[in-house]
């Protein structure tokens, strides 16, 4: 069997529409956009001392980046409602740990899914690779960036409802 979670993104429908609209709105109307702002900027004259061609410019690369990023998302999202409910970590979870004595609530899967009231982890991360597929009373460990093993217990994992 082959793992293909490595470059899977996890997105609600609702998420993923969002997403599309915003890459379509960027590269048709929002190109063009910064198109006649750079040939406006330009028309000014010397370009070394254009505060608003270079403005317009950093904004483009901004732009495109942003482009860039919404298709690696959109091209990897994996897409489907809610996770099912049945206790076991999976990306699209709301997931309740105790890391260090102390608990811990954030979301399993994208940032582009969740609303800034909840941390995000990614399936990818070390923690969210160790919890992944776990349930409700489960103790495993993972390597943290330092090296040093830490252990951590699941203690609730809840399909996110946004």
């Amino acid at each position: 069997m082959t793992d293909t979670t490595q470059s899977v993104t996890w997105l609600t429908q609702e998420a993923y529409d969002r997403l599309k609209a915003e890459h379509d709105q960027l590269a048709g109307t929002g190109r063009t956009e910064i198109a006649k702002k750079i040939e406006a900027a330009r028309e000014e004259g010397d370009l070394k001392e254009n505060g608003g061609y270079h403005a317009a410019k950093e904004e483009q690369g901004k732009m495109e980046a942003r482009i860039r990023q919404l298709v690696q998302l959109l091209e990897s999202a994996q897409v489907g409602g809610k996770a099912t409910d049945d206790g076991v970590v999976q990306p699209g979870m709301v997931v309740t740990v105790e890391l260090g004595g102390e608990p811990m609530r954030f979301l399993l899967g994208s940032r582009e899914v969740a609303d800034d009231q909840l941390d995000v982890y990614s399936e990818k991360s070390p923690l969210g690779a160790a919890i992944l597929g776990h349930q409700a009373g489960d103790v495993v460990s993972y390597a943290a960036p330092r090296g040093t093993q830490v252990e951590v217990k699941v203690i609730e994992a809840t399909p996110y409802t946004g």
